[in-house]
């Protein structure tokens, strides 16, 4: 098996990227690297001395909480990928972990997450303390952040969040999607999988930002012929999980931008309630589908996009 010299962790997964995980972009849809991440952690439980923990069985599983995600490389259509993975620190109910999404041809990153889980009852999700077993192996499994893999354009540090339908209402916030879980949206628990967070997210994430990108490539030179986008990095934190039937109403949002990239906040919130089931923060830039080169956001087009940003908006 290959691996890249210097980087840390233990394999978790290995695979590939087939055409139906690929987007308009011709590159592998973000819920497919979440999807991946997921499969990677039943890895990873299991290098921990818990198996079963993802099976409509277990005793005990984990329940993730965050995921901050760094993209780094394009993967298309037929590419080999494997996934490494370490535990970073352990509490005494949670843990942060490390997985490393790798093309093994170059021994280059296709992505990063640093993930936070809980140890928690599978149906219920009430969180318990981790057996010794896992603790021991933890620290086998222990391992630093590469630089890669570290925060760029985002702080990761705890927050409170604003998130609430009436805010969203407050605010103007757009709505990008709307609609129920059904069966196949589920985990063996009942709970929604974490990919349909960003997975929903970019399904609706095209009419909201197309005026954004145009704005951007009015005020380019040279013009991109041919244009899209793609997200660098990513912070989503689930605040809550919604089960079979539940419905899910997603609202959006421009921070801003800079002279590369912009920056949104999306709201996954419960129509019902008004509650957040989830938040996230992401960073995106406009993307030259020819040359395959990010498009610079002038000082025209950051002037421009500045009027369209939403004051006061957070996680």
């Amino acid at each position: 098996m290959t691996f890249a010299e210097g980087l840390p962790g233990v394999e978790i997964w290995r695979g590939g990227v087939n055409t139906w995980d690929c987007d308009e972009m011709g590159h592998m849809n973000v819920r497919h690297y979440v999807g991946r991440a997921m499969e990677g952690l039943v890895g990873l439980a299991a290098e921990l001395g818990m198996p079963h923990a993802f099976s409509p069985f277990a005793n005990a599983t984990l329940l993730v909480k965050e995921h901050h995600i760094r993209f780094l490389r394009e993967a298309h259509a037929g590419a080999p990928l494997y996934m490494l993975g370490g535990v970073i620190e352990m509490g005494e109910c949670d843990a942060k972990v490390l997985q490393l999404l790798v093309h093994p041809a170059s021994g280059e990153l296709a992505a990063t997450f640093q993930t936070t889980v809980v140890h928690a009852t599978p149906r219920e999700g009430q969180v318990f303390p981790w057996p010794t077993i896992a603790r021991e192996r933890a620290e086998a499994l222990r391992v630093e952040v590469p630089e890669k893999a570290r925060a760029r354009s985002l702080d990761l540090s705890p927050f409170a969040s604003t998130a609430s339908l009436a805010r969203a209402e407050a605010l103007g916030l757009t709505r990008i999607g709307l609609g129920g879980l059904l069966p196949s949206d589920c985990d063996v628990f009942g709970r929604m999988r974490a990919e349909q967070f960003i997975g929903r997210v970019s399904d609706g994430i095209g009419a909201f930002i197309h005026p954004f990108r145009d704005t951007i490539v009015a005020h380019a030179d040279p013009k991109p012929a041919r244009f899209g986008g793609a997200v660098l990095e990513y912070r989503i934190a689930y605040l809550a999980w919604p089960r079979v039937g539940d419905r899910v109403d997603i609202r959006s949002g421009l921070l801003g931008a800079d002279a590369r990239t912009m920056r949104m906040v999306h709201w996954m919130l419960d129509p019902a309630t008004g509650e957040p089931w989830g938040t996230s923060q992401a960073v995106a830039v406009t993307f030259d589908l020819d040359a395959r080169k990010v498009v610079p956001v002038t000082d025209a087009a950051q002037a421009a996009l500045a009027a369209r940003a939403v004051a006061d908006l957070a996680l």
